[in-house]
């Protein structure tokens, strides 16, 4: 058994059965959050055992039956339906958390943070509360409740999630956007999805949109020609970040970024970098596309985290979410962030992909309970 998360107060025994990719199960103990070894991602009917057994284990090990049991948005994630039937079995209530939310729930769990924070969740998806794949979000959290008060600038996903797979296709929504969608067939022709794929995005046929910083580092990566195809998860944002420290540091793109007020929602912004991703489209220099990608990035979530917290008067800021396994966004990030005399919270035991789902979903959870969140 883990060595446990250490929370600020304890309550009620609480059951977290995570998300769909690196699952992991948490169970707390009073102020004790036990997150149990890597399940992995639930796509094959082992791992899906294996969830039933680790959660199983857990309880048991722990001499608890939890008074709740929480779970992500999704409704066709196993481990969604597990939380239900599991929750149905034992005669307790379930508690369904926003993935994003549970990334910061999960910093603030391993912090002990009690007081509000201003969240900086980027990651590859996870469902919003709005139906639609989110990932690129700025959202001000205290204990069970949360606001997004912010969100990356939408790109289209041609081939719905297949795009997650194939970088050229968020290439393509990029050229789309930038009224170049004439290019996407000549840029990769060794793709034959190429001009089915325009059509695609010129019909808004099988294009969610979605506000992801995952998919944002996969465009890059396609209009720089790094990565069309990905073989395994993040294949293209590492050979991204190997680039860029390869080429070394360069100055941020001026205007690589725009930072758009919401009229329509007070307090609302959205964060654009539409224009990085034109000076991506041409540039013949893969090395120092990639470095001048990671420099306007960052510069351009400083300033958009900077700019909220002043508005909302919040001097925390808690970054989570497996964008953060990039190290030169992680790193400078918090540097530019703490020069500013902000607070920086970042991921300590528990990795900030998804494995730290299920700590953030039992924080939720037991925030809920205890604090009628």
């Amino acid at each position: 058994m883990n060595k446990p998360v250490i929370l600020s107060a304890g309550g009620p025994s609480i059951l977290a059965c995570g998300a769909w990719l690196k699952n992991t199960v948490c169970v707390t103990r009073g102020n004790e959050a036990y997150v149990s070894q890597l399940v992995g991602d639930l796509d094959s009917a082992e791992a899906r055992r294996g969830l039933d057994d680790v959660a199983a284990r857990l309880c048991r090990a722990l001499g608890v039956r939890p008074a709740a049991v929480a779970h992500d948005l999704h409704p066709d994630f196993y481990s969604t339906q597990f939380a239900q039937a599991y929750a149905a079995d034992i005669g307790v209530p379930v508690v369904a958390v926003q993935h994003h939310h549970a990334h910061i729930a999960a910093i603030c769990a391993e912090h002990c943070i009690g007081e509000p924070v201003l969240g900086l969740a980027l990651d590859g998806v996870g469902l919003g509360t709005d139906s639609l794949p989110w990932g690129g979000e700025l959202l001000l959290v205290a204990g069970a409740s949360f606001k997004r008060i912010g969100h990356l600038a939408p790109l289209p996903m041609p081939g719905g999630d297949r795009a997650a797979q194939e970088p050229w296709r968020m290439a393509a929504a990029a050229l789309f956007q930038l009224g170049r969608s004439g290019e996407i067939a000549r840029r990769f022709p060794h793709q034959p999805a190429a001009r089915m794929a325009e059509g695609m995005l010129q019909r808004g046929l099988h294009c969610p949109a979605t506000s992801s910083m995952g998919r944002l580092f996969d465009a890059a990566a396609g209009l720089l020609g790094v990565n069309e195809k990905q073989s395994f998860e993040a294949q293209a944002a590492i050979r991204l970040q190997a680039l860029a420290e390869r080429n070394g540091k360069v100055p941020p793109l001026a205007a690589g970024h725009r930072i758009m007020e919401n009229s329509r929602a007070a307090q609302f912004a959205v964060l654009d970098f539409l224009p990085l991703l034109a000076a991506l489209a041409d540039c013949p220099d893969p090395a120092y596309g990639a470095a001048l990608f990671h420099a306007t990035v960052t510069s351009g979530l400083a300033e958009w985290v900077r700019h909220a917290a002043a508005v909302h008067n919040v001097r925390t800021i808690a970054l989570g979410g497996g964008c953060f396994h990039n190290d030169i966004l992680s790193r400078t990030l918090s540097d530019q962030l703490a020069d500013q005399g902000l607070r920086v919270l970042t991921a300590r035991e528990v990795p900030p992909n998804d494995s730290a789902i299920s700590l953030g979903q039992a924080w939720v959870a037991l925030k809920s309970i205890t604090e009628g969140g």
